[in-house]
């Protein structure tokens, strides 16, 4: 499956992705990944435009007369942690740290785009798509508002994710649901504040905060169909400074997660019921602020099996496998795929800390398997006899 010219390149991309990771940038502010970015695909030939989504930027490469379009997509933003790697190339930048792979992902596309470059074996055109701010801003989202498939119109997009605690190159497909959809609620709780010594007087928002965090956990095991997932999840509850201070408010902040829309509206309503209630019975009132901020990522089935077919072929069917479940974890690519045909798939990263972690670091060890079957993908998507 490696393609040998990308392998004897493998060190300057190593280099390149550390490079990126010692530089993070938050979604929407990736102003040096993006310049370095199109200053690459430019030196290579690919017509570039930016500008989509702030800091998104745009390589297109054709060859050949054929009319197909295929769209590959990488993220290029971090995470507002602090890294506790101690590696030599840790982030430089106190807060940020790229936690989820992501510089990963660009050098992944840019290691395919310099080969499909020289190459140019394909009949058609290939659009790069390298996309900012991806963890929770929604940044495909803002792309696509801002024209990204009316400038450059594809026929099926691709995009793949780091998948730490699977086995090094192992390729992951699901056709239909693979990721679920995510939401953030934020909920108010108002009472009325007073001296923790006389409780009679104040109405506490902590006690129907505390309330409400426990009826809030009977709603997927008593609301929800026992067969279809879901998660509420509590994040954060906050309120008050002093032992002896009843306070006159408390905030919680939920994540939510669903698979199917049913499921997801059925959330939403109860919910917004439940904390509603809960807080009337305690002689407070709640306001529900309830955000969905990514549907559920559906791959389309022949994408899907195209891809995998491609992989089983590449690497073996032991190596390439379709999973029976979806994840809980979200993304923004699900949007791409409500208005295009496409495959989301996942590329096992071997052991280590999991996403989102501190400790985190992308697995370079993938970097020419990922940019070498994006290369087989687009050239067999594009193929002369297609």
């Amino acid at each position: 499956m490696l393609i040998s010219e990308i392998v004897a390149e493998e060190n300057d991309f190593v280099a390149l992705r550390r490079q990126l990771h010692s530089r993070p940038e938050l979604g929407y502010e990736e102003h040096e990944t993006s310049d370095l970015v199109a200053r690459l695909l430019g030196d290579w030939g690919y017509t570039v435009h930016r500008g989509l989504g702030g800091t998104g930027v745009v390589g297109t490469l054709t060859a050949g007369n054929g009319t197909r379009r295929i769209g590959i997509r990488a993220d290029m933003d971090a995470l507002p942690i602090l890294e506790e790697t101690g590696l030599a190339y840790a982030s430089a930048v106190p807060g940020k740290m790229h936690a989820c792979g992501h510089d990963g992902h660009t050098v992944m596309l840019l290691a395919a785009a310099r080969h499909l470059a020289r190459s140019r074996s394909f009949d058609g055109t290939i659009h790069l798509i390298f996309q900012p701010a991806e963890e929770g801003l929604a940044g495909a989202r803002r792309m696509m508002d801002e024209g990204l498939f009316r400038l450059f119109p594809c026929d099926a997009v691709f995009a793949v994710h780091n998948w730490p605690n699977r086995p090094v190159g192992d390729f992951l497909f699901r056709p239909g649901v693979l990721m679920s959809a995510a939401d953030n609620v934020t909920i108010t709780i108002e009472g009325k504040g007073g001296h923790g010594a006389h409780p009679e007087m104040a109405v506490d928002p902590i006690v129907a905060g505390a309330s409400t965090v426990m009826a809030l956990q009977t709603i997927v095991s008593r609301n929800i169909d026992p067969q279809e997932p879901a998660v509420i999840t509590v994040g954060a509850f906050q309120s008050g400074q002093a032992s002896n201070v009843i306070p006159g408010a408390a905030t919680l902040r939920l994540s939510v997660r669903s698979f199917a829309e049913a499921v997801h509206d059925q959330l939403q309503d109860r919910i917004t019921a439940v904390a509603r209630l809960q807080a009337e019975s305690y002689g407070c009132t709640a306001t529900v602020d309830y955000r969905r901020i990514y549907p559920a990522l559906v791959n389309t089935p022949e994408e899907t099996a195209f891809a995998h077919a491609l992989a089983v072929e590449l690497v073996g069917a032991d190596r390439a496998r379709i999973v029976a479940r979806p994840t809980p974890g979200s993304e923004d690519f699900a949007f791409m795929l409500q208005e295009k045909p496409g495959c989301y798939f996942l590329l096992g990263a071997g052991d280590g800390p999991m996403l989102h972690h501190a400790r985190f670091d992308f697995n370079d060890a993938i970097l020419t398997r990922g940019a070498s079957f994006w290369v087989h993908l687009a050239e067999r998507y594009l193929a002369k006899a297609a």
